[in-house]
């Protein structure tokens, strides 16, 4: 049915993804695919990492931690932009795409007030991609 399975993942809030990324563990089993966790980090530094080389190395060290932990291959591609802040929906639109996903399985969390003004990261990417998106909260 799916034929790759994308996990959106923000190094920061490493807490808060656990039941998302064990979501996609979980259908990617099931389904047989290849999962994929996708970041987006600044080239400056960062709370998470100096440069985006080390950011990527510790995206492929948490993906093959979680990968073990779930019994699964989880692949993982940083994306470096000027700006994630601004560019982070598109930017991982876009990779969606670059990587063949077919499926998005990305955590969110309880809307708030902002949420009624201003769409959720999760919420834009399934109004504006052609891709299925799973939302976890």
């Amino acid at each position: 049915m799916y034929k790759k399975i994308m996990v959106p993942v923000d190094l920061r809030h490493r807490e808060k993804l656990e039941k998302a990324v064990a979501t996609a563990a979980d259908l990617a089993k099931h389904y047989e695919v290849p999962l994929q966790m996708v970041a987006v980090t600044a080239s400056a530094p960062g709370s998470v990492a100096h440069n985006p080389k080390e950011f990527a190395a510790k995206l492929a060290e948490y993906a093959a931690a979680e990968g073990s932990k779930y019994g699964v291959d989880i692949g993982a591609h940083a994306v470096t932009s000027p700006d994630p802040t601004i560019d982070l929906d598109d930017k991982l639109g876009r990779e969606a795409h670059d990587i063949g996903a077919d499926l998005i399985v990305m955590a969110s969390h309880v809307p708030g007030f902002a949420e009624h003004l201003f769409s959720s990261n999760a919420g834009y990417l399934a109004s504006h991609t052609d891709i299925s998106v799973f939302v976890v909260r």
